[in-house]
């Protein structure tokens, strides 16, 4: 999903003048799905093989899935929000100077709760902003084929919590449907640990901090 349409989308929304409004109100349960992006920070992690600078760096692809949303509404102005998705799966890359190659993939899932807070525009364009809490949980962590005939093996990556804010707007097409783009910051940091030869020398300390795009048609029950 490519991430100039979703801030596109949101700006269109932010222009929006239209005068049809459709409040929420306290017990409203919104229910939203769509195209959910993770673009994780591009600034290169460093790799330790005995506990020493071995000079190899790695990056982490973004990678695009069905992003889900729900919703509870304590009042019109209040609510809660938890964000869930399919697994995002992941290249890792690691880089020796200006040589680059696949290292392998990691699987995750970040769920996150946030309190969201809407501000009144009087119209059916409704921006708002959030904060919450992430917990990542990382999975499926595997070697390309040739870092395993290598020597290379047992990759794994510690789960993260972290503070996640959000700007978002939601374009109200009637009563019950409409239309949501939003952009969040999470920081997800973790510590990846693996072998060689069978030695556990490999470690890397891994700034994943995404930013988060996600265009959803949501409902209201």
């Amino acid at each position: 999903m490519n991430k100039n349409l979703i801030s596109l989308v949101i700006i269109t929304l932010f222009a929006s003048n239209a005068a049809i409004a459709a409040s929420y109100q306290a017990g409203d349960i919104v229910v939203r799905a769509g195209a959910t992006m993770i673009d994780p920070d591009s600034d290169k992690s460093g790799i330790d093989l005995a506990s020493d600078p071995s000079g190899l760096t790695l990056t982490v692809d973004d990678n695009t899935q069905l992003g889900l949303n729900f919703m509870y509404f304590y009042d019109s102005n209040w609510a809660i929000e938890v964000l869930a998705a399919t697994p995002f799966t992941h290249d890792v890359n690691i880089q020796m100077g200006d040589e680059e190659a696949s290292l392998g993939e990691v699987t995750h899932l970040p769920p996150t709760v946030s309190a969201i807070y809407y501000i009144d525009t009087g119209t059916n364009f409704m921006p708002y902003v959030g904060a919450g809490l992430n917990y990542t949980i990382f999975f499926d962590e595997e070697f390309t084929s040739d870092f395993k005939d290598a020597g290379f093996s047992n990759l794994e990556l510690d789960g993260s919590f972290g503070l996640s804010v959000q700007v978002g707007a939601d374009y109200q097409l009637n009563d019950q449907w409409h239309l949501n783009a939003s952009a969040r910051y999470i920081d997800i940091d973790t510590e990846a640990t693996f072998d060689v030869e069978g030695d556990s020398v490999g470690k890397s300390d891994v700034d994943v901090d995404p930013m988060v795009f996600s265009l959803m048609l949501g409902y209201k029950f």
